[in-house]
């Protein structure tokens, strides 16, 4: 008799842990609710994103005999960032690289887009190898990369990395094919350029420019699901008409003569190879009085804005 009653006894003690450990699993899923009720929920903002000029990085990267090394854009600390910024999605970078050095990279990052500001060399993502040059744009997975200089070199790259930490995800396979190595070579984007300043103006036109994609994201004018690449124009005392967009811009000089940005009204000149920021909203224009072609890549977090239906693009 005894022993029959030990045997009923196991599966209510068993019962009885279950539900103990039941109650204390679901007090700590509550414990991780909280109730909000402010009366204007927009009213909360995030510190502004500064409308700014990196020059300091772009000295270091250009430093005679500097080492080799990835120098990051980052004022995370001017966001309220957890992790390093140059918007809240984008990250840049200038890459310097000495003759024969190899610099790895671990990115966490769904892709980084590449400008090669002068130099030769390789770049590898796992067993893919892809010879750059002056001029170049390249798009490659993020991940582990490997950069070797076969000449001193100075790259300028930007990435998502703010927008994948933010989700907290982790860096895609190496097969996602859509998301795999492409090259354009400095002479291909001169001669697609020099055929867009051939054709007569719009009036509805945003100006002269050259967009990067691939097929995967040629129907959103996007290089990749969030990030977006052009190289904009401006002939010899022209300017670009007044704009705004929802999409943060981040902004390398490539070339031009007595050139400027105005954005909220305030008058930034131009360098150059230094990094700009237009903040996401702000009404901006670019000017050149110079005499020479003025070009400048800009990279925005504009494919996520067009997928949204949310680009807000207008002319003031």
């Amino acid at each position: 008799m005894a022993e029959s009653e030990s045997n009923i006894d196991v599966p209510l003690r068993i019962a009885e842990s279950v539900a103990r450990q039941d109650t204390s699993q679901a007090s700590l899923y509550r414990a991780r609710a909280r109730y909000l009720t402010p009366t204007n929920s927009f009213r909360e903002k995030l510190p502004p994103v500064p409308a700014i000029t990196f020059t300091a990085e772009r000295d270091r990267a250009f430093a005679a005999g500097a080492p080799s090394s990835a120098i990051p854009l980052d004022i995370s600390d001017q966001l309220a960032a957890s992790v390093p910024a140059t918007t809240p999605l984008l990250l840049a970078r200038y890459l310097r690289l000495r003759q024969g050095d190899a610099l790895p990279l671990r990115l966490r990052a769904t892709a980084v887009i590449y400008y090669v500001i002068y130099g030769t060399g390789e770049s590898s993502h796992g067993r893919d190898r892809l010879a750059w040059s002056t001029g170049d744009v390249f798009r490659m997975p993020g991940g582990d990369t490997v950069h070797r200089a076969d000449r001193d070199a100075v790259l300028w790259a930007v990435s998502n990395e703010p927008e994948v930490a933010f989700h907290k995800l982790q860096v895609p396979d190496d097969d996602a094919a859509s998301l795999a190595i492409v090259h354009f070579p400095a002479a291909e984007i001169r001669q697609h350029l020099d055929e867009v300043r051939a054709r007569p103006a719009q009036q509805d036109g945003s100006g002269k420019v050259v967009v990067f994609a691939t097929s995967e994201y040629e129907k959103m004018l996007s290089l990749t699901p969030s990030m977006t690449l052009a190289l904009n124009s401006m002939e010899p005392g022209q300017a670009q008409r007044a704009h705004r967009h929802n999409s943060a811009a981040v902004t390398l000089v490539i070339a031009g003569q007595h050139c400027s940005s105005t954005i909220n009204g305030d008058k930034v000149a131009w360098q150059p190879y230094a990094t700009m920021i237009t903040p996401a909203t702000a009404l901006h224009s670019h000017h050149s009085e110079g005499d020479q072609l003025a070009t400048f890549l800009i990279v925005q977090d504009g494919g996520l804005f067009y997928h949204c239906r949310a680009i807000g693009f207008s002319f003031t």
